[in-house]
């Protein structure tokens, strides 16, 4: 990854826009490059797929629930349980943490009936001891692109090699 690929991300990331023509005109960086490095960039595995943001109170799922998942420890737990909540219906995000919480589940739904299908659906799962859930009351922030958050220079310095 080199100056010019870092470029391209952060005007994705801060544009929010993936057309080779668009970032020609904000980096100056020519149509035909940024084709191409998009296109290795995909292959690399760094860009995943064309999807545009949505937002998602206005498709209807105004509710995120951040939920805490505790379970019981045992050989390769984080994987089996962790693959089974990453299953359940309504579930986003899940992550395997450090600490007394095991798991971090972030899931967006649509009402509190759904809310509670999604949290008995947790406590069902063998090897779940328990679950502490919070509804979120105002997205204070939620940036999907990670890049955003950084300065250019200071991209430059950690991934260029």
């Amino acid at each position: 990854m080199d100056e010019k690929d870092i470029q391209i991300l952060t005007t994705i990331a801060e544009e929010g826009i993936d057309s080779p023509e668009k970032i020609e005109r904000h980096t100056d960086i020519p149509k035909s490059t940024v084709h191409y490095r998009l296109n290795q960039l995909r292959e690399d595995g760094i860009l995943k797929n064309d999807l545009s943001d949505m937002d998602l109170a206005e498709l209807g799922l105004s509710i995120t629930l951040i939920t805490e998942v505790y379970a019981e420890f045992g050989e390769g737990y984080h994987e089996t349980v962790g693959e089974k909540i990453a299953e359940v219906e309504g579930v986003n995000q899940v992550y395997f943490t450090l600490g007394e919480t095991d798991f971090v589940v972030v899931s967006h739904l649509s009402s509190r009936e759904m809310v509670q299908r999604v949290v008995e659906d947790f406590e069902a799962i063998d090897g779940v001891r328990r679950t502490n859930s919070t509804f979120t009351i105002q997205t204070v922030k939620s940036e999907p692109n990670p890049l955003a958050d950084f300065e250019l220079e200071t991209l430059l310095d950690a991934l260029v090699d």
